[in-house]
């Protein structure tokens, strides 16, 4: 049943907006006279403009990780308690208040409704339902085990979450010191040294090196800002264009790997990320080369991904997952061994989930780590570069004391 947004005047004069799910407009206009509103605009709410639009999620209303998640785990519920499927997304419609999700739920229940599989249903939203998803659905529906598969999905999420969470939190705060510091020392060069200047100037005397400096980075950012604005946008703009291009990606996410501590995390967040989707669907009875293919486009690097995809064809020509992978040099031995264990025994899913756990450990050790290192080394920076403008002021006040 389409979804139609509105607008209206209660009772009392008092402007309101919503939702409302109706057959049409003028059913939906009819539903609302019952509630005592008086609807002044009603039109059908598009699922794709609302739930796929770009830009921030505060204003387009698009659904986040933590959305999808937590509907998941409830419908997840549902399911498990024997409720007929349709039944259950008529319940997520009802309590969902998130329109976007609510819009997109409401089209997944009608197609469902007409006869269509759950994930082929989902499979029309793709920016909320991503391929991970919809292939764990569809496996989940052939095997008959949908609703612990959906507990699998509310799992997986979550723990994406955790880790996208970390890292964002971890670089946020020194981030932000950056964006302080570099504010202060632009106003400082930008208003505090020029009219120092015009005092050195009227002291008639040969002004020291550091101080002839120091003006002249104030008089490079007073004057020309402009151009060094200019320059870094069109260096960022051509960056970014050679980062996504096919010959600058594989140098640019090489380059990351080797960057010391960086790259050490990096290559665990890439591993996390491989380890606890491969554990996921293999564990929901995805068969290992999908799961693989899905894994490899999510592990955010282009080395690692050809490493996987590597494994993934000597796969199917009946040889191991480990060899490849250890021949690649990108994954630690541990993993290795692990998932050698894991394939001997049969035990793949759990081994990965170990592998994931541990390794998701070690990303939130080593974010704490450099953020603990990062902040004595910015405040001995901001020290040095404060140093020198001390300095270099300084130098020619004392010898007008001196004279004086």
């Amino acid at each position: 049943m389409p979804i139609f947004d509105y607008k209206a005047l209660s009772r009392d004069g008092k402007s309101q907006k919503g939702i409302v799910e109706a057959e049409s407009a003028k059913a939906g206009r009819a539903k609302l006279k019952k509630q005592g509103l008086l609807v002044t605009e009603i039109r059908e709410k598009n699922a794709s403009r609302s739930a796929n639009s770009g830009g921030l999620p505060f204003f387009s209303g698009k659904a986040s990780i933590k959305d999808v998640s937590m509907m998941t785990r409830q419908l997840a519920s549902l399911v498990k308690a024997n409720i007929p499927l349709v039944e259950c997304l008529n319940a997520m419609v009802e309590q969902t208040e998130k329109d976007a999700l609510k819009v997109v739920l409401t089209r997944v229940r009608d197609d469902v409704n007409e006869g269509t599989s759950l994930a082929k249903a989902m499979a029309q939203h793709p920016r909320v339902y991503d391929t991970i998803f919809i292939n764990m659905v569809e496996a989940g529906e052939a095997s008959g085990t949908l609703g612990l598969v959906l507990l699998k999905l509310a799992d997986l999420k979550e723990a994406q979450l955790r880790l996208k969470n970390k890292v964002v939190s971890g670089m946020t705060y020194p981030a932000l010191m950056m964006v302080v510091a570099m504010g202060l020392l632009v106003g400082i060069f930008v208003f505090v040294i020029p009219r120092l200047t015009k005092i050195f100037d009227s002291m008639n005397k040969p002004i020291p090196a550091i101080t002839k400096a120091l003006i002249l980075v104030s008089d490079l950012l007073t004057n020309w800002w402009f151009l060094f604005a200019f320059a870094g946008f069109v260096g960022a703009t051509m960056f970014t264009r050679y980062i996504n291009s096919k010959t600058g990606r594989p140098n640019w996410d090489s380059f990351k790997l080797r960057v010391p501590v960086v790259g050490h995390l990096v290559r665990m967040i890439a591993i996390t990320r491989f380890a606890s989707t491969m554990s996921t669907l293999l564990g929901s009875g995805v068969p290992i080369l999908t799961a693989m293919a899905i894994s490899r486009n999510l592990v955010g690097n282009v080395l690692i991904s050809a490493a996987i995809e590597k494994a993934r064809e000597n796969i199917t020509e009946g040889q191991s997952i480990a060899d490849p992978l250890k021949r690649s040099g990108e994954f630690p031995p541990m993993v290795i061994h692990m998932i050698a264990i894991g394939e001997r025994t049969g035990e793949l899913p759990q081994m990965l989930a170990n592998v994931s756990e541990t390794y998701e450990e070690q990303v939130n050790a080593a974010i704490e780590g450099m953020t603990a290192m990062m902040e004595p080394l910015m405040i001995v920076g901001m020290g040095g570069v404060v140093g020198f403008i001390v300095v270099s002021i300084f130098i020619p006040l004392l010898e007008i004391s001196n004279i004086q």
